[in-house]
């Protein structure tokens, strides 16, 4: 039987309307057992984490870098008086986040993701080259360090001077060198990789953290540096106010 005009509109349309509905129901069974849309596309957030991108990841790791150097510059302030009151346990634990969470993972990742990436698109390729140099030289530095932070080394004035000139060696090397990498290399980066790989990125960032450093990852890492300021007396911000 022939169909009127109408009649064929009006079957087209419940057609398409029933195809639309067993759609909208097919994504709401997919959702159901997989999370929501959204959790998909934000892994960090599904799990329950602070979603960070790369660049702001190593910049706040640079600020662990950062509390470090002030725990070697009141270590120096130390050396330097009649009497050594330096406990060596607490410069060897500083030195030990150097070499486990700077040099061996914060450094390691620049040097695995970011420094090629910067030679294959030809950008900032003598910053990069010097920067490499410099993580070569600061863990020999911190190798140095830490043979020097004994209790007999601090008894022997001849130590307490290569000790005092080890940690001014790489206060000077490293706030020039994390300064540059946070107002040049870092800002630079997300022009040479693409929206998606910037993003996969971050993820991987996280991974590896929790994987080398267990489940509290860099809060964990800024509890030991917190733990040390306090045996030196220099957490309390305050105290680094001016009266003047």
């Amino acid at each position: 039987m022939k169909m009127s005009g109408p009649l064929r509109l009006r079957r087209r349309f419940l057609a398409e309307s029933l195809t639309a509905s067993l759609g909208i129901l097919a994504a709401g069974e997919f959702t159901r057992w997989t999370g929501s849309p959204k959790s998909q596309e934000h892994p960090k957030e599904e799990r329950g984490g602070e979603e960070v991108a790369p660049a702001e990841d190593l910049m706040r790791e640079h600020g662990v870098l950062n509390r470090i150097l002030l725990i070697y510059e009141e270590s120096q302030r130390r050396l330097r008086a009649p009497k050594a009151d330096l406990d060596p346990v607490v410069l060897a634990s500083a030195a030990g986040i150097i070499q486990h969470f700077i040099e061996e993972y914060h450094e390691k990742l620049e040097e695995d993701y970011l420094f090629p990436r910067f030679e294959k698109a030809g950008r900032l390729v003598d910053l990069v080259t010097t920067l490499r140099t410099q993580h070569r030289a600061g863990r020999i530095v911190t190798a140095r360090i830490l043979a020097l932070a004994k209790p007999a080394g601090l008894r022997d004035p001849g130590e307490r001077h290569k000790l005092d000139r080890a940690l001014g060696e790489f206060v000077r090397m490293y706030r020039p060198h994390e300064a540059r990498e946070d107002t040049v290399l870092f800002p630079a980066f997300r022009e040479i990789v693409s929206a998606h790989e910037y993003a996969a990125l971050g993820e991987d960032f996280e991974d590896k953290e929790h994987e080398l450093f267990g489940k509290q990852g860099f809060e964990g890492i800024i509890e030991k540096t917190a733990s040390l300021e306090k045996q030196l007396g220099i957490y309390e911000l305050s105290q680094f106010t001016p009266h003047s």
